[in-house]
């Protein structure tokens, strides 16, 4: 019997298929704090987390019978690969599940920023009728860049397309092939930069992308560009965007994803007139919360039962 714990709020789903998988018990108390974790966790073989829970070296201290840990989710920054690796612990996520959620808010942030929605809707909710000082730009015609040409931005690409704006991307490890089949030219970052009205960040965090966006970047970019991120906190450096919103040399950022979150109150970007803030909603429907729970669950009960691994993000466990 294969002992699955799952200490964070999943949808029933998930739980369901668990449950009806024979040669698998399933304990599933919701969120966990830290110290019921590290005790729950001794004696399992199977973990499904999100993003709240953190799987590091701690953790696997505590865990010896660990075979697999399935992320509800994309994002496998709040995991110790390395510690998995060396314990033998396979880590899948589930990239896809979130998908059109992320690229939708992306999307709709873009829209909001653009056309000053959300302090147009404050300043009439405080009883001021204010058309002139909230003057937007429009998509159609503009040129959007995407930093990262994934599942979502691909999808973003397709979907700006329809507002008729000019799509350019980066993404060094894509097959030309792909763009290509969706019209997307893939360039130089440094090109990217320079000719984006719109740069929206959709990359992993890696030694050259954390804080890529940063004051020798965004002096390479137009002025009154406009910076989205719904991708990771930690590829801005919050206060050199500070200074460039400022400067007015930045016209606006929409930001989803904090280096810590949440964010201190003493954030450079909190309190900003230019900033539209939302606190990490990018995958919060009910549509992608219920995709990537069953996902999860599908890719445990696959791994513990028949030895199947799918989307391994430390690919080495397998070959060692």
């Amino acid at each position: 019997m294969f002992n699955v714990l799952v200490p964070d709020n999943v949808h029933q789903n998930a739980i369901d298929i668990l449950e009806a998988s024979a040669g698998i018990s399933v304990s599933a108390p919701g969120k966990m704090e830290r110290a019921d974790l590290l005790e729950a966790v001794a004696d399992a073989q199977g973990l499904i987390i999100r993003s709240g829970v953190t799987a590091d070296a701690e953790l696997f201290a505590v865990a010896p019978q660990l075979k697999a840990i399935a992320r509800a989710g994309v994002g496998v920054d709040n995991v110790d690969l390395a510690a998995a690796t060396a314990q033998g612990t396979v880590v899948m996520n589930t990239p896809g599940g979130n998908t059109i959620s992320t690229a939708e808010h992306t999307l709709g942030l873009m829209i909001a920023l653009s056309r000053h929605i959300a302090p147009g809707h404050q300043s009439l909710a405080e009883g001021r009728w204010e058309r002139k000082a909230f003057t937007g730009v429009e998509l159609k015609g503009k040129t959007l860049g995407i930093i990262g040409l994934g599942r979502i931005g691909q999808a973003i690409a397709t979907r700006a397309q329809a507002f008729e704006m000019t799509v350019i991307a980066h993404d060094p490890y894509l097959p030309p092939a792909v763009a290509d089949a969706i019209n997307v030219p893939l360039l130089a970052l440094d090109e990217v930069f320079a000719r984006s009205d719109f740069l929206t960040l959709h990359a992993m965090i890696t030694d050259e992308t954390r804080g890529m966006i940063k004051a020798d970047t965004i002096a390479t970019m137009k002025e009154g560009v406009r910076i989205i991120n719904a991708a990771r906190g930690a590829l801005i450096h919050s206060a050199d965007l500070a200074a460039a919103l400022k400067s007015g040399k930045v016209a606006g950022a929409a930001l989803d994803v904090y280096e810590q979150e949440p964010p201190p109150a003493d954030h450079p970007l909190i309190g900003l007139p230019n900033v539209l803030h939302t606190p990490h909603l990018a995958a919060s429907t009910s549509d992608a919360q219920i995709t990537v729970a069953v996902e999860a669950a599908q890719l445990i009960v696959n791994f513990l039962l028949g030895g199947k691994a799918a989307n391994v993000c430390n690919p080495a466990v397998i070959s060692s």
